[in-house]
């Protein structure tokens, strides 16, 4: 259970963090702008995966939210009213985007590895999974 509310409150603060980063983008260097919400958004992926599968081993974690990461990336090639509909909802558009971009599959790859790392450090040897 402890693990669970670990997750649950780092994937809160990873998702205030990555709305604060789009609200103030023009406040930030260019790259950390440009780059910095996507990145989040995997890694609060991450952090949500690893809460509803608190106590699984690393390895299934990190693939699971890269396949959805890039899931949901792909499915922005698809356009129908329907879902276009969902996305020029604020929810929507967070969470589906708007356009396919390659740059996101390497934002999302960078925001999976470090949760991956995190998970590493957050919990001591003995803590973690015995098939990590």
């Amino acid at each position: 259970m402890k693990r669970r509310i670990v997750y649950l409150l780092l994937a809160i603060l990873t998702m205030l963090v990555g709305l604060a980063s789009r609200r103030y983008r023009q406040h930030l260097p260019t790259f950390i702008g440009e780059y910095s919400g996507d990145v989040l958004w995997a890694l609060m992926l991450f952090l949500v995966v690893s809460f509803v599968l608190a106590g699984r081993p690393l390895f299934p974690r990190c693939i699971i939210s890269l396949v959805l990461a890039f899931a949901v990336e792909v499915s922005q090639l698809y356009h129908a009213p329907w879902i276009d509909g969902i996305r020029s909802t604020t929810l929507g558009g967070l969470v589906l985007g708007f356009g396919f971009l390659w740059s996101d599959l390497v934002c999302y790859m960078v925001g999976v590895a470090a949760g991956v790392l995190a998970d590493r450090f957050l919990w001591p040897p003995a803590q973690r999974e015995n098939t990590n």
